[in-house]
């Protein structure tokens, strides 16, 4: 299936690995030039020359810092200097940060709530100038089922993730008039760099595979999902197959949540 994205310019942040390097991998194989970003340097570069091999897509890597106002601006700039505008954002920066209550300090709640939620309103606020003048766009936010059924011991995670399903409603019905989309996919357990250090802490015992197959063990399916399939999903709210959906909050979890 064409997804119709061949030529249209993409930006990832959060895209060192992941579900954020997955996603920039799926855009740049259906045709899309492909911009990330993340902190560590290194890391990044290592996922950019990945996507390159992989696909023999474009992709600009500027090390990113989303909680820094400045760095986004500058990143996004060299976007829309190299390839002209941004038509796809997918914001995708962030992790799990998951405790009780009374043992967060104002200074986690802020920390949490700047890379998450402001992170995703900074790098909005700049793409979508460019993508009104092109005719339209894409906005995908990554967030996670706890925003919509929070849990015990699971702030600030689940709080910044339910302002991001918020912020994705709100952008959804006021750009809606200029052809822009904004969706959000919720995700659970996702193969990634962080669940496999989460899952060496847990299982310190088992090989990472074996591991997973624990970890999964409770899910509806069986198992944990991939980078990939979560990738894919994002591929397709990007496309042209999508012009008609905006403002969902698409569970992508294997069944695991009690809420749609």
């Amino acid at each position: 299936m064409d997804l119709g994205l061949r030529g249209k310019v993409a930006v990832v942040t959060g895209a060192s690995e992941g579900i954020g390097k997955a996603a920039a991998f799926s855009l740049a194989q259906e045709g899309a030039r492909v911009a990330i970003c993340a902190r560590r340097p290194e890391l990044l570069e290592a996922a950019a020359q990945e996507i390159r091999t992989g696909t023999g897509g474009e992709v600009l890597a500027v090390p990113t810092d989303v909680t820094n106002a400045a760095q986004v601006e500058d990143f996004l700039r060299k976007v829309v200097e190299t390839w002209g505008g941004i038509d796809i954002l997918v914001n995708n920066a962030g992790g799990s940060n998951a405790n009780s209550f009374e043992s967060v300090s104002d200074e986690g709640w802020q920390g949490d709530l700047e890379l998450k939620l402001f992170g995703a309103i900074r790098t909005s606020r700049y793409a979508i100038p460019s993508m009104r003048a092109r005719g339209g766009g894409r906005i995908i936010n990554v967030t996670m089922i706890g925003g919509k059924q929070p849990g015990a011991n699971s702030v600030p995670t689940s709080v910044s993730r339910a302002a991001g399903i918020a912020l994705t409603k709100a952008l959804s019905k006021e750009l809606a008039k200029d052809h822009i989309l904004v969706n959000t996919v919720c995700v659970s357990t996702i193969k990634s760099g962080q669940i496999s250090r989460g899952a060496a802490r847990r299982f310190p015992n088992l090989p990472l595979e074996e591991a997973y197959k624990e970890m999964g063990k409770n899910m509806p399916l069986g198992r944990i999902g991939e980078a990939k399939e979560v990738a894919d999903v994002i591929a397709f709210l990007a496309s042209e197959r999508a012009s008609f959906v905006t403002g969902v909050a698409l569970n992508v979890d294997g069944g695991v949540s009690g809420a749609v």
